[in-house]
């Protein structure tokens, strides 16, 4: 009798089902309108293509548009954490936006991955920006690819133009010490609006100072203005743009107008050009195929793959986490956190992460090709 009951105690414990593990809630903010649709498009969509299951939790993924207003970035933010409750936040497709969402997420110690290039986001790694990193390779990693491009080329002078904001402004930054290192100097500063319709007075200036080569800091479509004003003042310097334009739109937009244009961008952009034995070559293939499975041939753009980037170092973070916590805990944001910076030797459609307490960016200089603009297309520059 006491096996029989023993039997039929172990047979209802085996029918009784576990229980349910906590959902994974995910805000994301994107930029998908305003001047830096182009970029938030590409990374909304891919949103769309991550898992919907991690490590045993259903994930949500809660995707509101920002409008590339950082106003709006700050109220989406508040409102995920208030709202939402969410565990993580992704975002947000801008420098402006993401470094006006860092007081939010430290605040509520919510961990965030940005979207959006420039170092300060990240650096230093202070009491606020410990609960925030990023994907996007960091601006002087990209200046230095300029650089040492110019040099190679007998580029001794060269004029800036930038956006009129932490994107630019920071991009003058990073290219004024990667220019110093290389003995080439910069005759002239201009600064434009994202939302400007002619730049005109700008680069009559950048002309006049006869420069060898000019650097175009700017983002998106928007970045394409100065440089159709150069070619229509007859400019024949070579032209440089920075990696806020790798997507197809610019190309759209810029049209003949940036034929021979040189920039420095992730892998992903030439996946397909890229030499066996590349590091990112098989994650970046993975990412084109599983995007223009979606969205069509030559849909692809390297904005999406910095969403798609998040979604892999949050996979990675939410493996390591485990069941030492659950969400929609402050002990599992917290974890969270601790996870991310843990992150060893992740393949992402840009590069390898490899996060420390000191470094939430992770990235070497794998993450980094130089890439010219010919016949309407990217050609890798090797």
């Amino acid at each position: 009798m006491r096996t029989l009951l023993a039997a039929a105690a172990l047979a209802a414990v085996a029918l009784t089902p576990l229980p349910a593990r906590a959902d994974i809630n995910v805000g994301v903010t994107v930029s998908a309108t305003g001047p830096a649709a182009s970029l938030g498009i590409p990374e909304k969509n891919t949103i769309a293509l991550m898992p919907k299951e991690m490590s045993g939790h259903k994930v949500n993924y809660i995707v509101l548009d920002d409008a590339s207003d950082t106003t709006a970035a700050v109220a989406n933010a508040r409102r995920f954490i208030t709202e939402s409750k969410v565990d993580v936040i992704i975002g947000s497709t801008t420098t402006p936006n993401s470094l006006a969402m860092i007081d939010i997420v430290a605040e509520s110690q919510t961990p965030m991955i940005s979207m959006a290039a420039s170092a300060r986001i990240v650096e230093p790694v202070d009491a606020k920006r410990r609960w925030v990193f990023k994907t996007p390779q960091n601006d002087i990693m990209m200046a230095l690819a300029i650089a040492t491009h110019m040099a190679d080329n007998g580029i001794k002078s060269v004029g800036f133009i930038g956006f009129a904001d932490a994107y630019g402004e920071g991009w003058l930054q990073e290219f004024g010490k990667a220019a110093g290192l290389k003995s080439i100097q910069i005759v002239a500063t201009e600064r434009y609006n994202r939302t400007d319709s002619s730049v005109t007075g700008q680069v009559l200036k950048l002309v006049g100072a006869n420069p060898q080569a000019v650097l175009i800091a700017g983002s998106g479509t928007p970045a394409a203005l100065p440089q159709k004003a150069l070619k229509e003042r007859g400019y024949a310097g070579r032209i440089y743009q920075t990696h806020g334009v790798a997507n197809n739109d610019f190309l759209r937009v810029g049209g003949k107008d940036v034929e021979g244009t040189l920039l420095p961008a992730g892998g992903v952009l030439v996946a397909s050009q890229l030499p066996d034995g590349h590091p990112v070559k098989k994650t970046a293939l993975h990412y084109v195929r599983t995007y223009e499975a979606a969205h069509g041939p030559g849909s692809v753009s390297t904005f999406g793959a910095h969403a798609w980037d998040a979604g892999l170092l949050l996979q990675a973070a939410v493996a390591s986490v485990g069941k030492t916590a659950e969400p929609g805990t402050p002990a599992y944001r917290a974890a969270l956190r601790d996870a991310l910076e843990r992150v060893r030797n992740v393949a992402g459609a840009h590069g390898v992460f490899n996060m420390s307490p000191n470094d939430h960016l992770g990235l070497d200089q794998r993450a980094r090709v130089m890439v010219k603009i010919e016949k309407g297309g990217w050609v890798y520059q090797p």
